[in-house]
C-alpha cells in the first residue's frame, strides 16, 4: 500500500471501500469485543425488536471507517486522534456498505487533517455520518 505524503493530501481529495455485511462478520465482531447483544446475535431476539431482525453492530461498521483512513486516506503512518459518529439507520446483514472519507481541512503546522467519514448502503441511504481527526507523522 501506498504511502502519501501530508503535502499530497489536499482539502476534498477522498476515498472509499466497499463491502458487504455478513453473518461471518458479526459472529466475529461479538466474538472479538464480548458484545454479544441479542440485537446482534440472536434471530429470535432481535425479530421481536422495532427492526424486525438482526442488525450489525455500529462499530463493526466503525472499524471500516477505521480501515479506509488507515490504509487509503490518510494511509500509512497515519495517527487516529478522535472520531465523531452518528448512527442513523440500521445495517442488516447482506447490506452492502460504502465508506468514504473526504478531507475537509488541514493543520499545517501540526500536520492535522480533519476528514467527514460516512458509511452508505447499497439503496443510498447513509447509516453512519462524522467525522475523524488524524495526525499524519513525519517520516
Amino acid at each position: 500500500m501506498a504511502e502519501l505524503a501530508y503535502e499530497d493530501i489536499k482539502v476534498g481529495d477522498d476515498a472509499s471501500i466497499t463491502r458487504t455485511i455478513t453473518e461471518a462478520h458479526i459472529v466475529i465482531f461479538a466474538g472479538l469485543t464480548g458484545d454479544m447483544n441479542p440485537l446482534h446475535v440472536d434471530a429470535e431476539y432481535a425479530a421481536k425488536s422495532m427492526f424486525g431482525e438482526r442488525i450489525a453492530h455500529g462499530m463493526l461498521v466503525a472499524g471500516l471507517i477505521s480501515a479506509v483512513l488507515g490504509t487509503d486516506l490518510p494511509g500509512p503512518n497515519s495517527i487516529y486522534l478522535g472520531q465523531d459518529l452518528k448512527f442513523t439507520a440500521p445495517v442488516k446483514i447482506g447490506d452492502t456498505l460504502t465508506v468514504t472519507a473526504t478531507v475537509t481541512e488541514k493543520r499545517d503546522d501540526k500536520r492535522i487533517i480533519k476528514l467527514r467519514t460516512t458509511a452508505t448502503n447499497q439503496r443510498g441511504e447513509m447509516v453512519v455520518d462524522g467525522s475523524a481527526v488524524i495526525k499524519k507523522a513525519a517520516r
